[in-house]
């Protein structure tokens, strides 16, 4: 016996996540939403909702205000807050919190505030750490409070040095600086970050490890909320998470455990998280992150006082419900479980997939509304968490992600290719999505190997993701492929269905000569018809490619040569132009008769438009300051204007010398 009523002060993933859970344990929930997230998912599961203000969160999920209001109002007896409210407590918010508590009865989902307000301020748990005897990175340990002290304090711990958002989380309010000039540059955009994601723009500043390894350690803790929490807490770590794929300091790719811990190094980093909970006798589950260097030597990274993103891998491996531990030690009831209870049963893999561009600065923002949607739950020891149906927007105003997707296995090689299966059978139409850098990372020899760090993505990709190089069998694989999409459709338009008409004369056709271009290639395809198989040529060899060609689905199972592909045939035109998903990155195509290609060289081609005199913002977002006017004259480089979008800000810059 826990709670009736429960209300949930979030959105997206993790509010559905908390419903469902609530659900299992019968209890009921109130969802609080913004105007635009009337129609959330989260919204319809939940058995209350109440909308709390418009669209910035500033005024809806962050409102303390509306949320203690909805509190009261609907006589819940517990909340789940916002990760943003706790990492952002104010003075203000944590005595309107205690009042509450004190006059309502109402119970919170987490920690109490102190461990709140002493982990989520980055300069505070610092300290505690080190009192802990956690190991901690060098840097300072004060507020930094303008640009010149922020460059003297760099001088003095050496370049480079990463600047971050004391209440900050989330890759927010985070940069990395090798110099005074970007010191100077990483301090004016960091505290802008931090004022407006959480209402705080303190600093730190800390030595930038080179080439660490993410590690967080889940930790539970029984701290309860009475009296007597003191004498009767029961302290436990989870096991570690690796979450060293990263870009722009937020995780893309997490699984557990890691390939790098020995089980000594395991216990040490273990050991310290519970110090550190234990010093701030802390109450939930936590997470606590460190750095660890190729010499397998941790540091302190700081501790996130809430269920975080990642935590499905967590649960995955060790077989617990951590809502239901959350929600269970906030009623006052003591962990079921003890450290030797805690095993490492197989491998989870998590891809946190985005509705982002991962062709520019790997994942710009995209937003619009999911047209069509379908998540690859038909594949086995897949778990999707999301908080969006078909039919929902991804707008500007909150995080991009559209889901967490999961996959489990025995083993690391059979978690990733569950993995890699899970996400060619992912259905996402209507937005730019990161599917195909998630697939080319998990199938990339230095991932497969173990050979990581969260400088990954720029080594790999120095100049930026392109998509997946196809091999030349991988080509012709594409093109036969292709070629028997385009007849299989030709064949298809051919018959009369529900109709006795009979076609006058009988198509004896077997044989299609085609002209398909791919990049800046033309290749010429002969294509035959064997019952529901088509024998193709390409490149003077043959191929032969089966399917159901079902081609009213959105994912198509093909054999080429007794290799199965699932691919996605996403547009299409009168034109012979094709766009189809393989080996997880679209592909254009063009397809035409062997007659309308030779022909096709008449065709006048549109010229492209001229944009180097146009500065054009390469994702949707708000203009938060304009650096220029009309009539000055501006160099190459020089920054224009700043757009903020999620949350992030991004300087625009002059492409050409000229004047505005």
């Amino acid at each position: 016996q826990t709670f009736e009523k429960l209300l949930i002060a979030n959105r997206g993933e993790i509010a559905c996540r908390v419903i469902k859970t609530c659900k299992k344990m019968g209890i009921k929930t109130v969802a609080i939403h913004s105007d635009v997230d009337a129609n959330a998912v989260h919204v319809k599961m939940a058995d209350e909702a109440v909308c709390v203000g418009p669209a910035p969160t500033s005024k809806s999920y962050l409102n303390m205000d509306a949320i203690m209001e909805v509190i009261k109002k609907t006589r819940a007896q517990a909340v789940s807050l916002n990760e943003s409210i706790c990492c952002s407590f104010s003075p203000p918010n944590f005595m309107s919190l205690l009042s509450l508590q004190a006059s309502e009865g109402v119970t919170f989902i987490g920690p109490d505030t102190h461990a709140i307000q002493a982990m989520g301020d980055k300069i505070e748990s610092k300290l505690l750490a080190k009192n802990a005897k956690v190991n901690t990175i060098p840097g300072f340990d004060g507020v930094v409070k303008d640009a010149d002290e922020a460059v003297r304090i760099a001088r003095e711990i050496g370049y480079p040095v990463m600047i971050k958002a004391s209440a900050g989380g989330g890759g927010k309010g985070m940069r990395i600086a090798w110099d005074d000039e970007e010191t100077r540059e990483g301090f004016r955009f960091s505290s802008q970050e931090a004022a407006s994601s959480f209402g705080d723009d303190r600093l730190l500043i800390e030595k930038f490890i080179d080439n660490p390894r993410h590690i967080e350690i889940q930790v539970s803790l029984v701290m309860l909320f009475q009296v007597l929490a003191d004498k009767h807490g029961n302290a436990l770590w989870l096991n570690e998470r690796e979450c060293s794929i990263q870009r722009r300091n937020q995780k893309v790719v997490e699984e557990a455990p890691s390939t790098f811990l020995d089980p000594e190094t395991r216990r040490a980093m273990g050991e310290q998280a519970v110090a550190l909970a234990k010093a701030v006798k802390y109450s939930s589950a936590g997470t606590v992150e460190f750095l660890v260097d190729s010499s397998k030597n941790f540091y302190f990274l700081e501790m996130n006082t809430r269920l975080q993103v990642e935590h499905p891998v967590t649960e995955c491996i060790t077989g617990l419900d951590l809502v239901q531990e959350m929600i269970r030690v906030a009623k006052g009831y003591p962990l079921r479980h003890k450290q030797a209870d805690i095993p490492i049963n197989g491998w989870a893999v998590e891809c946190r997939v985005y509705a982002e561009d991962p062709y520019k600065s790997f994942g710009l923002p995209s937003i619009g509304r999911l047209s069509q949607y379908q998540e690859p739950l038909h594949v086995p020891s897949v778990r999707v968490d999301s908080g969006i149906q078909q039919g929902s927007d991804i707008s500007i105003y909150y995080d991009p992600m559209i889901s967490k997707l999961i996959t489990y296995g025995s083993n690391r090689a059979e978690a990733l290719k569950r993995m890699e299966e899970a996400l060619d059978n992912y259905v996402i139409r209507g937005v730019a999505h990161n599917i195909s850098l998630l697939r080319e990372v998990i199938v990339h020899p230095r991932f497969v190997q173990g050979d990581i760090n969260t400088k990954f993505l720029p080594e790999v990709y120095p100049d930026g993701f392109k998509g997946h190089e196809l091999t030349d069998l991988e080509r012709r694989e594409l093109l036969a492929t292709a070629a028997s999409l385009y007849v299989a459709e030709q064949l298809r338009s051919q018959r009369f269905l529900g109709t006795p008409r009979i076609p006058i004369a009988k198509s004896k056709r077997n044989i299609w000569e085609l002209s398909v271009r791919l990049g800046d290639g033309v290749y010429p395809v002969a294509i035959s018809k064997d019952g529901s198989s088509f024998s193709v040529e390409v490149d003077g060899m043959k191929l032969n490619v089966t399917s159901e060609w079902n081609l009213a689905s959105p994912l198509l199972s093909v054999t080429i040569d007794g290799t199965q592909r699932t691919i996605q045939r996403l547009s299409r035109n009168a034109s012979g132009e094709t766009s189809i998903q393989f080996l997880g990155t679209v592909y254009k195509l063009q397809i035409l008769t062997k007659v309308a290609a030779e022909l096709s060289k008449y065709m006048p081609e549109k010229a492209a438009e001229d944009t180097s005199s146009i500065l054009r913002s390469p994702m949707p977002g708000a203009v938060v300051a304009v650096s220029v006017k009309p009539g000055d004259t501006v160099s190459e480089g020089q920054e224009i204007c700043v757009i903020e979008a999620m949350k992030m800000q991004n300087s625009m810059i002059a492409a050409k010398t000229g004047k505005v």
